[in-house]
């Protein structure tokens, strides 16, 4: 395990019902294999060393000694291995008969959870051999030696010794179909892993409920939960059985094995990221019932083989789901200016128009909230001002798109009064310097503020989520506006959403949109080259925008510290960007972003429309003057 993630994986044998022996080969064959793998947490299904189908078999006990001679066996397989497994099997307490699940580490059975709900409706008759779990824990003695027998609980909670917060919780099938399931508390007591040892028929419409189960259960737990379905070895003398495996983290499904496959399920659970979770998350309260930990060592030190690292985490891969990820924070940004726009009167709306990807966006918005508002696109005073770096190509995308769109378009040079400015307050203008360029900006601002006063407007802001992480906007220039829309929007996303316009709307607008996202980004503040050229590449200066929204969304979003960071980006851009290119942007990125929050805790209204904002009134809770240095220093000695 590295960075505290987790491999885990769920395995449905080859199984013969009423044989424990045969049984127990095949559960130890699928250990030896997944032991070869990496797995630390394997799981198998519920009374997977009997069959589940057993009938009145299970009243004999030539079935229950095979079975748990059949346990000792498996344990035994696990001697000197680093792996936490769990098999299910019938256990004899005090003369009543319960639906155990094992879990078994390094040769020893650490603990016995029996099966609190036992389902007795349907095709289920479980009530007939088994009884409900016992409060408490108790002692359940195998017989020989002293010590021959372990804990039998519901409150167990096992983990690993040399990394205690890797806890893992154990319930059993109906347990999680049930109103109050012990997956919850035992997630309260501080399991951050959930496993289900499951034997669930196969019908209609089953496979999709549970997807649904298991997305709430691991979601309102912040846990990983592992769920291990019978497959087909079992009787289907009225019920058939399909390893309908799943293993899910925090909402998200990780992997699933196909129906009647007996495919392994595996997958790599970010532990790390569940903790962040619970930690962020004030609802989710410690406090569980249980003192019962159990240790034991478990966890590898192997390296992610199995987990995908998504190099761009806030926009969908699939293309369906990007369509209509586009549409939905599309309309949330048109229905919040809206609402802005509404309430306060606003006559008009005034935007900056630079020719580039945020302006864009953010007049595509506007006009999707005059639409809204049955207002006359007229009212929508879109400018440009060209300055001292502004380029033939994006003042053309510029005009273009304003024609196309069918607002108000001007134009405002403003290198005259800005070379009034600088002998104003002494600045030689061939010193190219942070005055040189803020003081375009301010400008801008300054001149949709006035125009804003005199036509009873709203300045809408154009900046994205992904410059005010980085302190890339000039305080009181483009850092200010009156409602900012693409406020949460990072800089991946909103090339997203523009391309996804330029789809939509085709025709002359779909050009000019194009003919933005091939347009280097740029602030052009400065002059263009001796080609007329963008000379000012944002991306050479502060980093790619991939890199640095990746940065962004673990720091923020997952709670990675610099050192995941660092692993991840290696796996998620190999090939891409060698470690001494990903190790300079990072400690750029967070010399950047610790040195900007002073920007960030006055910046104006802005629709939050993801899971990462960084609005003083939302999100993001941070002093000015905190200091960088833990983090710089733990990325620098990477």
């Amino acid at each position: 395990m590295k960075h505290q993630f987790l491999k885990v994986a769920t395995a449905s044998p080859e199984l013969k019902v009423a044989d424990p022996a045969f049984n127990a080969q095949k559960i130890i064959e699928i250990i030896e294999a997944q032991y070869e793998k990496g797995t630390e947490l394997l799981v198998f299904p519920e009374l997977c060393i009997s069959g589940y189908t057993c009938g009145d078999l299970f009243l004999q006990k030539t079935l229950l000694d095979g079975c748990l001679a059949a346990l000792k066996r498996i344990a035994e397989s696990t001697k000197g291995r680093p792996m936490l497994v769990f098999v299910g099997l019938p256990i004899v307490y005090q003369g009543k008969l319960y639906n155990c699940a094992a879990g078994i580490a390094n040769g020893k059975i650490s603990g016995l959870v029996p099966k609190t709900h036992i389902p007795n409706y349907g095709e289920f008759y479980e009530a007939r051999y088994f009884s409900p779990a016992p409060a408490g824990a108790l002692w359940l003695p195998f017989g020989g030696e002293a010590n021959d027998g372990a804990t039998f609980s519901t409150e167990l909670v096992f983990r690993d010794e040399n990394h205690p917060e890797i806890a893992v919780g154990c319930e059993i099938c109906e347990d999680l179909w049930a109103p109050e399931s012990p997956s919850a508390w035992l997630a309260k007591s501080g399991a951050s892993v959930i496993v289900n040892l499951s034997a669930s028929n196969e019908t209609v419409g089953k496979r999709e409920y549970r997807h649904k189960l298991l997305a709430a259960q691991s979601g309102k737990n912040l846990c990983a939960y592992i769920y291990a379905d019978a497959g087909v070895g079992e009787s289907t003398s009225d019920m058939v059985f399909a390893g309908n495996s799943m293993i899910y983290e925090n909402g998200t499904c990780l992997a699933e094995a196909e129906p009647f496959s007996g495919d392994v399920c595996e997958a790599e659970v970010d532990v790390g990221f569940l903790l962040a979770e619970r930690r962020r998350n004030n609802t989710f309260r410690a406090g569980g019932k249980t003192d019962d930990w159990l240790d034991a060592d478990f966890v590898g030190d192997g390296d992610l083989s199995l987990r995908k690292i998504d190099p761009m985490p806030f926009v969908p891969h699939e293309a369906g789901a990007r369509r209509e990820r586009a549409e939905l924070i599309l309309d949330m940004q048109a229905h919040a200016l809206a609402r802005r726009i509404a309430e306060i009167g606003a006559k008009t709306a005034l935007l900056g128009i630079s020719g580039g990807l945020d302006s864009t966006l953010a007049l595509l918005v506007t006009c999707r909230a005059f639409d809204l508002l049955d207002k006359d696109r007229k009212d929508i005073l879109a400018y440009t001002m060209p300055g001292f770096g502004t380029s033939q190509k994006t003042k053309g995308n510029a005009d273009a798109l304003m024609e196309a769109l069918g607002v108000s378009a001007f134009c405002v040079p403003i290198t005259d009064a800005v070379l009034v400015h600088f002998n104003d307050m002494g600045h030689d203008p061939e010193v190219r310097d942070a005055a040189y360029e803020n003081a375009q900006a301010r400008y801008r601002t300054m001149l949709l503020m006035d125009v804003a006063n005199e036509t009873g407007g709203l300045v809408v802001g154009t900046g994205d989520l992904s410059e005010l992480a980085l302190g890339w906007c000039t305080y009181n220039g483009d850092h200010m506006s009156m409602y900012a829309v693409n406020s949460s929007v990072p800089k991946t996303l909103v090339k997203y959403l523009v391309r996804a316009e330029a789809d939509r709307l085709g025709g002359s607008v779909g050009e000019v949109l194009g003919e933005v996202l091939s347009t280097e980004i740029s602030p052009e503040l400065l002059p263009p080259d001796e080609d007329g050229e963008i000379a000012q590449k944002t991306e050479d200066l502060i980093g790619p925008y991939e890199l640095t929204d990746f940065y962004l969304y673990h720091f923020l979003r997952r709670g990675d510290r610099p050192a995941k960071i660092m692993y991840l980006a290696q796996r998620a851009f190999q090939g891409k960007y060698d470690d001494e290119a990903l190790k300079k942007w990072l400690i750029s990125f967070f010399r950047r972003f610790f040195a900007s929050q002073f920007k960030r805790n006055c910046v104006p209204d802005g629709v939050k429309v993801g899971s990462v904002s960084l609005s003083p009134r939302a999100d993001l809770r941070m002093p000015s003057d905190a200091s960088a240095a833990l983090w710089i220093r733990e990325a620098e000695e990477l």
